[in-house]
């Protein structure tokens, strides 16, 4: 199996980044051609400029397999996390990496941000038919937080979860 290596994003990143979190979300069902999240999912500088951008790349290749977006509040792309959190959003694994280990990777790297920055929890929303990651995320700790649940838009159902820290 391929090491792999999770660090911040630079600008080369982007391109790269943008098409594997749009082809991530395609894949899984959570938007399609023409859909008004894929703007969003695309523009990784803004994101960059925002919040902090990783990505997990394959350590003899380089090449990059997957993304996260780790912000605090009063970041522009905080939706969930209140004083002492952290959140984490657009978690994005290539579909030719899926099942490597990149996904919780790229959750762990963000817990452990949090860590360094003394947040005392991380919160983040999944789809509510993502059984894949929310399995991954219960496995990995995160607890239901019902008070987080939220929809975007029409038909989009989002489930809270938090990860208590210390």
């Amino acid at each position: 199996m391929t090491e792999i290596h999770v660090r911040p994003a630079t600008p080369a990143d982007h391109d790269a980044i943008g098409a594997l979190s749009v082809a991530a979300y395609r894949g899984d069902g959570q938007t399609r051609e023409d859909h008004p999240y894929e703007p969003t999912l695309r523009d990784v500088a803004a994101r960059a400029a925002a919040a902090e951008v990783l990505v997990a790349v394959d350590e003899v290749t380089g090449a990059v397999l997957g993304s996260v977006t780790f912000a605090l509040p009063g970041s522009p792309l905080a939706e969930l996390a209140t004083d002492g959190e952290a959140e984490f959003r657009m978690l994005a694994v290539s579909p030719q990496a899926q099942g490597r280990g990149v996904g919780e990777g790229l959750a762990r790297a963000c817990l452990d941000r949090a860590g360094e920055l003394g947040c005392r929890s991380v919160v983040i929303c999944v789809r509510d038919f993502a059984a894949d990651a929310r399995r991954l995320y219960a496995r990995m700790g995160f607890e239901r937080a019902p008070e987080l649940d939220w929809s975007p838009l029409p038909g989009v159902t989002l489930l809270g979860l938090r990860y208590p820290l210390g």
